[in-house]
């Protein structure tokens, strides 16, 4: 799963080199840390410096015998270090390297994924703007509404983009957290300094209390994160599945030269990509699941998170940044049919104006129950016959006692529609850049 999906950049993040390499930065900074303090002479802090090292490889051949994935880490550097080796891991628990160093990997993918939202935001703000009066029709429960326009809904989309970089902003703050605090928290065999000096320097800032682990709210916390933004992008991919289905064809996500949309029917031309990104954002989620039965751990620590995170983070991070990446390609290269979402509007035959008719009569005067009935059956006698709407009302003797001829052809004109779309693009963009 993870290979298939895999987009470079966020792939190496999470590759078993950059992990340990993560390790050694920790170990190196807190040997700096003890050095300052006089706790380590100053040659063998320069000789750890310089011929500190690991081998993956080596790694994994000590791990299978010794069953620990930290000392087997050690052990591997030790050989390289020698006999300065006895100053690394000095007062520390395996989880001030793997938990610093997890929050570490967290902020570098999280980083990754803002700029990869920032980019979505952009596109959404291009095409919102070009559709800005790009009139469609608006639906809800999946029936014909009122017109909106396409830019609109775009719009929409991009005022949720801009919710998900500050949440992402706040994740990384709250992940940028690091602990040097020994067995169970509370540094019997560090210094309080020590912690503070190498956080420091690894741009972290010491838990104010922890036990032998962060403690894993955080942790959920950036997987919700990861959850909202995977919905919202699920939320994307349906609408454009909708509106790609035969009977609507307003939008169709790419379908680049030498594609097939089926196997036995050559004329297919499937969203087969938006169903992907609807499928992935079910495995986050799933996650996030995961990452909320991590927060209650035995005493001041288990182990029963270790095995879920080796999985749930790598995997969740890759399927984001990758969800991410097909989204902005695929509204970056979509193909808008704004003749369709014409002819969609003209689908019902008028129906769409029904608030219009009612609230003209109420302006005159008639209650709106009355008004509200009258509507009402011409509208279900041109849903049920097919009929046009606008002639029903115009036949209609009760309507035309209150409305004229003139005043009810008003009512069923698009213009009012586009009326307010200027002040909500200003309302929306207008701090924009």
């Amino acid at each position: 799963m993870i290979e298939r999906y895999t987009n470079p950049e966020m792939g190496v993040v999470w590759t078993e080199d950059n992990k340990f390499r993560k390790w050694l930065d920790v170990e190196i900074t807190v040997c700096e840390a003890w050095a300052k303090l006089g706790k380590i002479p100053a040659p063998a802090l320069k000789r750890i410096k310089t011929q500190a090292g690991f081998d993956v490889k080596r790694i994994e051949e000590i791990e299978r015998v010794v069953k620990h994935d930290i000392i087997a880490f050690l052990s591997s550097v030790a050989e390289k270090v020698g006999e300065d080796s006895r100053f690394i891991h000095l007062g520390l628990t395996s989880y001030d390297i793997v938990d610093t160093s997890l929050s570490l990997l967290i902020r570098e993918s999280l980083e990754k994924i803002r700029k990869r939202l920032i980019e979505l935001k952009k596109i959404l703000k291009k095409e919102a703007l070009k559709h800005k009066k790009t009139i469609c029709m608006g639906r809800t429960h999946g029936v014909h509404a009122e017109p909106v326009t396409f830019g609109f809904k775009v719009l929409v989309w991009f005022e949720e983009i801009k919710r998900h970089i500050v949440r992402v902003e706040h994740a990384i703050d709250v992940i940028s957290v690091g602990r040097i605090s020994g067995s169970v928290g509370t540094y019997i065999h560090l210094d309080p300094r020590v912690e503070v000096h190498a956080l420091k320097k690894l741009g972290l800032k010491p838990a104010p209390v922890s036990t032998q682990v962060l403690q894993r709210d955080r942790h959920a916390e950036v997987m919700s994160v990861l959850a909202i933004i995977a919905s919202t992008l699920e939320k994307f991919a349906v609408e454009i599945r909708h509106l790609q289905r035969s009977e609507v064809f307003e939008l169709e996500e790419p379908f680049t030269k030498g594609q097939k949309g089926s196997s036995s029917m050559p004329h297919k031309k499937n969203p087969v990509r938006c169903e992907r990104i609807s499928g992935l954002a079910r495995l986050v989620r799933g996650n996030l699941h995961v990452a909320l039965e991590n927060i209650p751990l035995w005493h001041e620590r288990d182990i029963s998170h270790s095995s879920a995170e080796r999985v749930i983070f790598p995997d969740s991070f890759i399927l984001a940044d990758f969800m991410l990446t097909e989204t902005i390609d695929i509204i970056k290269n979509w193909r808008v049919h704004p003749e369709n979402m014409k002819r969609n509007i003209q689908a019902t035959r008028g129906l769409i104006f029904s608030q219009s008719v009612l609230l003209a009569m109420t302006r005159k005067g008639i209650v709106r129950d009355e008004a509200y009935h009258l509507v009402q059956k011409n509208s279900l006698k041109a849903w049920n016959e097919n009929l046009d709407f606008k002639e029903l009302v115009l036949a209609d003797s009760d309507i035309r006692k209150t409305l004229p001829p003139k005043e009810i052809e008003e009512c069923f004109s698009l213009k009012p529609y586009l009326e307010k779309i200027d002040y909500i693009f200003e309302r929306v963009l207008g701090h924009e850049s």
